[in-house]
């Protein structure tokens, strides 16, 4: 059976460093993704969130047994944004809109999510799961840091990578991006990591 490490292959995508803003060209991906608003902490974005865990875990084990490929679920990652972006504001994260998603390996394909739906459907059937899509993702050009802290305290890292990107001649372009590489439920929020990551233009 063929062991795939992830994120060792996606090294420069999912483990930046903590020190400095670094450019990256994100390729386009597949994700399971849910769109919502209003801020993380809601009942709507916990729903979201179980719902992908749990086609996540179902297809991981459907590719190890169907397809001899045995590979980790990848983190939860989460596009932020508001209808102006000029006026995005870690502060004041009710009047955000967001998508939930979990990147899937190629290996995973359209007929494999289908299946993956009705498996869920009889054992769990979360509230969200009608809401999950299977889609490509082509975030491109970005700038990104690792921040290690409490979400709350996210907001003058996020203002390092905007001062980044115009400060080499470029403009921000699309949605605020985090990857969440910890379970806040289990760890301190001065450990929790997370890659902050805005697309460029």
């Amino acid at each position: 059976m063929d062991k795939i490490d992830l994120k060792k292959e996606l090294k420069n995508l999912y483990n930046p460093s903590t020190k400095e803003v670094t450019f990256v060209d994100v390729p386009a991906m597949n994700f399971l993704s849910v769109n919502g608003e209003g801020a993380p902490t809601s009942l709507l974005y916990s729903e979201a969130i179980e719902a992908l865990f749990s086609l996540a875990y179902t297809l991981k084990f459907m590719v190890k047994k169907t397809k001899g490929i045995d590979y980790a679920v990848m983190p939860l990652e989460g596009l932020w944004w508001v209808e102006d972006m000029t006026k995005f504001n870690a502060d004041r994260k009710e009047e955000w809109k967001w998508t939930a998603m979990i990147m899937q390996p190629k290996y995973v394909t359209v007929d494999d999510f289908a299946s993956a739906i009705e498996q869920v459907k009889k054992k769990k059937k979360p509230v969200a799961l009608p809401k999950v899509k299977f889609e490509s993702f082509n975030e491109g050009p970005s700038a990104q840091i690792m921040y290690i802290g409490p979400f709350s305290a996210e907001g003058p890292t996020i203002a390092k990578i905007h001062t980044y990107i115009q400060n080499s001649g470029h403009s921000l372009s699309g949605k605020h991006h985090e990857i969440y590489l910890n379970n806040p439920a289990i760890t301190a929020p001065e450990k929790l990591k997370t890659i902050l990551r805005q697309p460029m233009k």
